[in-house]
């Protein structure tokens, strides 16, 4: 919370002109020593919004990492108007361990927000970062990648129907928005709970730094801070094109129905037309060639990377656009080769 420009959170403060880098206790490990999250708390000398920045809630998504860190120890932030809790691993166990969930009970801490002090490991450790980092800000960003296996084009999640939320997503500058609630449990969706607004970021894959979405996430991070006046050195991003899709879109998770190997033959961020072949699924001796073809025409936001796959398994995340935008996508695509995913 901020007092006389301060902002306090249990066991310290940070005074306006000022900068902390601590590693703030959440839990302990079985021999009793801390279990500590690096925290930046960057109090500018003028007034403005609290804002905070978090990655790695899920241990092995690290494109949100390095966005956090360049934003925090890169960027100069002296005219910063404002206040900005940079927090780049949330999730420091699954971090250490390089995994998706908490280590031992595979528990969520994206699905134990905002946390009980009384409860399991996985929400003490939410209450903690949540009641001092989160619950004292005016907005946040939530970076995430895809699961390992998986690759998602750059977009940001949001509950479009909050207008102050909304405000955030466009304010980014992503070319896609998908209109969600979220789930209970949710960093973004408890944050909007207790009137801060927040937004997903979904960039790349799991276990890798990826330049160029990280380069893009940057400049959405410059333009938020635009639009809210915490930066003067940037001004709002407009993407080229936007779709935000919602319930009237049709967009669908295509799933393998047989096992076995699969060649992709579009990157992430693909248009796609009906009944194109979006992939093939072959067996080991490559007897039995399954293609795969778009229900209908639409943008792959994501796609497997990981090219085995059980029966059920996701294949691509196509979604619907409008013929505009379609239009306006088609003529980008048709300017450029089809650039490889970042690898």
């Amino acid at each position: 919370m901020s007092i006389d420009g301060a902002f306090t959170y249990n066991g310290g403060k940070v005074e306006p002109g000022e900068r902390q880098n601590l590693r703030y206790g959440i839990s302990e490990t079985y021999l009793g020593d801390p279990v500590r999250i690096p925290v930046t708390i960057i109090n500018g000398e003028r007034d403005g919004p609290t804002a905070f920045l978090s990655a790695a809630a899920h241990g092995d998504e690290l494109n949100g990492i390095e966005v956090v860190r360049e934003v925090a120890h890169e960027w100069d932030l002296s005219e910063l108007a404002g206040t900005l809790v940079c927090l780049p691993v949330l999730n420091v166990p699954g971090f250490l361990a390089q995994q998706r969930y908490l280590p031992i009970y595979d528990r969520d801490l994206n699905r134990s927000f905002p946390g009980d002090e009384t409860s399991t490991s996985a929400k003490r450790m939410a209450a903690r970062i949540f009641a001092n980092f989160v619950a004292p800000c005016d907005f946040g960003l939530d970076f995430h990648t895809s699961t390992r296996g998986r690759t998602n084009m750059l977009h940001v999640r949001a509950d479009m129907a909050d207008d102050d939320i909304a405000r955030l997503a466009h304010a980014f500058g992503s070319n896609v928005i998908i209109d969600s609630e979220g789930s209970s449990g949710m960093l973004r969706t408890e944050a909007a709970e207790v009137g801060v607004p927040t937004v997903t970021i979904e960039m790349g894959e799991a276990h890798r730094f990826q330049r160029g979405l990280i380069d893009e996430a940057l400049r959405g991070v410059e333009s938020v801070f635009a639009e809210y006046d915490l930066w003067d050195r940037s001004t709002v991003r407009w993407p080229g094109w936007r779709t935000v899709i919602d319930d009237d879109n049709e967009k669908t998770w295509i799933r393998a129905d047989a096992g076995g190997i699969v060649d992709m033959h579009y990157e992430r961020g693909s248009l796609v037309h009906e009944g194109d072949r979006i992939c093939t699924l072959t067996d080991p001796f490559k007897s039995d060639n399954i293609a795969v073809e778009a229900p209908f025409t639409g943008l792959l936001v994501g796609v497997l990377e990981n090219p085995v796959v059980y029966p059920g398994n996701p294949l691509c995340h196509l979604v619907e656009l409008e013929s505009d935008v379609r239009q306006v996508v088609e003529r980008e695509q048709s300017r450029r080769v089809q650039p490889r995913a970042d690898r």
